[in-house]
């Protein structure tokens, strides 16, 4: 049981719907710590989960919601969603609960900038995620003697050595959103810090148009070379439990991926790997699920406020991110009862928040607004599936851009 500062608490009247797309296995898992912290406090959950990793799916539901007047209680969201809608005055303020347990100082900055619009904190960060990991099956690469790539060149010997013993070198969900989460990865290593700054978050068009960015789509066609000839549709879930399976060496995901490694029983350092894409050990590239509550009469309700201190206490923090595979949103939480991928992933943020290489992720809407995001999904996707060359997609990626702006 996860103790809260408000276990104490009355039984609250009402329930909470809440309004998500954690619906794999590791998700609802982490996701079940949630509900039984919230009914230790007689608060009811109705669940309103809606399938589809990067959450489009989620956001168009809510906009039917929203139109129709019956907004849920708290919706799971990222980055520049959350800033849309706050924008919008659909979104409750929450400082009196931020106040209660001192978020401004134990949050990050680069989170709060997605959490607080004018002041008002509008929404509860659950965790940081972090976007640029490659997963590996540890049995595959040693009976392939592999060792961690730590360059794009040991990588692609490591790619080209599985293809050779007739293993599926890498797993892959042909989405938008998980062409655009390996793209992430490749283009970092691609660009360097500097360059991804300059052309996902800046959006300089020398920097989007240059030879690095051709580089990075030369690799994604080495990249969709070896995936499996079934990639097309597949759910990312699918594609981790291909590498937990041994059917695959490599997935390139997010940090959400442990979730499904550790839902079957496996474990870090013994059963598979995790490592940062090379190329980018140095870097983190992220995304923060947080839940936005909604405006349900002009002040938070009980219950939302109850929500939101629940998903800030460092007793969830840490009991939610240890099964979800993500690291806390708060810097006070001890990673005392993290496994080994997720120690490396807290003291991979905290190196890269204090040397400045902490950048909001591309591919899940931390750079820029969706229109820009989806813009941007368009080319790499058609690169991905074959319609465009490395040249030709570095230029329609420019067009793209300048006429989303």
């Amino acid at each position: 049981m996860v103790a809260t500062a408000l276990t104490t608490a009355p039984a609250l009247a009402e329930d909470v719907e809440v309004l998500h797309w954690w619906t794999s296995g590791g998700e609802a898992a982490a996701l079940n710590v949630l509900k039984g912290d919230l009914e230790t406090q007689g608060i009811g959950w109705q669940d309103m989960p809606v399938a589809g990793g990067g959450g489009e799916a989620a956001m168009t539901v809510l906009r039917a919601r929203v139109t129709s007047g019956n907004a849920p209680t708290a919706v799971q969201m990222l980055g520049f969603d959350i800033l849309d809608w706050a924008d919008q005055g659909a979104l409750a303020d929450l400082n009196s609960v931020a106040a209660e347990q001192g978020w401004d100082a134990v949050v990050p900055e680069a989170l709060q900038a997605f959490a607080k619009v004018d002041g008002k904190w509008v929404s509860a960060p659950v965790n940081v995620h972090s976007t640029n990991w490659v997963w590996a099956n540890k049995a595959v690469l040693d009976s392939n003697g592999i060792a961690v790539p730590t360059t794009w060149d040991e990588f692609a010997a490591a790619v080209d050595a599985l293809s050779a013993a007739g293993v599926t070198p890498i797993a892959h969900g042909g989405q938008a959103w998980q062409d655009a989460t390996v793209f992430d990865a490749v283009a970092m290593g691609a660009l360097g810090p500097d360059g991804y700054k300059a052309a996902f978050i800046d959006l300089d068009e020398d920097a989007l148009g240059g030879d690095a960015m051709k580089t990075a789509f030369e690799r994604m066609e080495f990249i969709r070379a070896n995936v499996d000839e079934n990639f097309s549709g597949r759910d990312w879930n699918l594609a981790t439990a291909m590498v937990i399976n041994g059917e695959a060496g490599f997935q390139m995901m997010g940090d959400w991926a442990k979730g499904e490694f550790l839902s079957a029983g496996k474990t870090p350092g013994d059963d598979f790997l995790c490592f940062r894409f090379p190329g980018t050990e140095n870097q983190v590239t992220f995304n923060a699920d947080q839940f936005a509550m909604f405006d349900q009469g002009g002040t938070v309700s009980a219950e939302q406020a109850a929500l939101a201190s629940a998903i800030l206490s460092p007793s969830f923090q840490s009991a939610f991110n240890v099964v979800k595979g993500s690291v806390p949103a708060r810097t006070d939480v001890s990673d005392a009862d993290f496994d080994a991928c997720g120690k490396q992933g807290m003291k991979d943020l905290a190196a890269a928040a204090a040397s400045g290489n902490l950048f909001g992720s591309m591919a899940h809407g931390h750079a820029n607004p969706a229109s820009i995001k989806n813009a941007m999904y368009d080319v790499i996707t058609a690169h991905f599936n074959g319609e465009y060359d490395a040249e030709t997609a570095v230029s329609e990626l420019v067009d793209a851009v300048s006429i989303a702006k």
